[in-house]
């Protein structure tokens, strides 16, 4: 977690609500959750969640679907990728995750989120009966030879850089002294066993 250096009002408080989660969900028939792909660039996160969501709303569920990418051309645009930012990036969508179950949807989340703790801190703040997490175990090779956002081809010309660790992508000025697939390597990669398994990162 970032410890930010701001001065914090210490006399907010909560406001009690007549109209509270279980009343919303009640007039949807159905409960809230979110649903947290995570995975890969290319490994078809958004394209799995928007099959999601088309079925979820053909079936009557109310739905919403958070992409990294879209949330970063609005809510999150004034953020980078450095490693701070991408906690960051996180927190907020965990907080608007959550704000979107209160109103009892079906939240449906489609980030890199390469950080073990901050995914865990998304299930923490929503709590773990309403978080699912599904990660999509594309292997690296098929996600290069997609490459649909020209990523892993700007990583091997030496634009930018893609950690092999937590995969992700900052700026870069000098050529990385290999550009062959090996250096894009991701984190092991562990067989889901349940929907809380996660791709193992920093």
């Amino acid at each position: 977690m970032i410890a930010y250096g701001l001065r914090r009002a210490a006399n907010i408080h909560l406001q009690g609500l007549s109209v509270g989660k279980q009343d919303r969900s009640r007039i949807k028939h159905h409960k809230p959750a979110v649903v947290w792909f995570t995975g890969l660039s290319g490994s078809g996160k958004s394209t799995i969640a928007n099959l999601v969501e088309t079925r979820l709303y053909a079936h009557g569920v109310h739905t919403i679907l958070l992409d990294g990418d879209n949330i970063r051309h609005g809510l999150n645009k004034d953020l980078g990728f450095t490693e701070l930012d991408r906690v960051e990036n996180i927190r907020r969508i965990g907080e608007v995750a959550k704000l979107m179950t209160e109103a009892g949807l079906m939240v449906l989340c489609s980030f890199i989120s390469p950080f073990r703790a901050e995914r865990a801190m998304v299930r923490d703040l929503v709590g773990k009966d309403e978080f699912i997490e599904i990660f999509v175990d594309t292997p690296l090779a098929e996600c290069i030879a997609r490459d649909p956002k020209g990523l892993y081809k700007k990583a091997m010309a030496g634009e930018i850089e893609i950690s092999p660790v937590s995969l992700r992508v900052t700026s870069r000025r000098r050529r990385p002294r290999s550009s062959s697939p090996e250096t894009l390597r991701p984190p092991s990669r562990r067989r889901r066993r349940s929907s809380r398994c996660s791709p193992r990162a920093a």
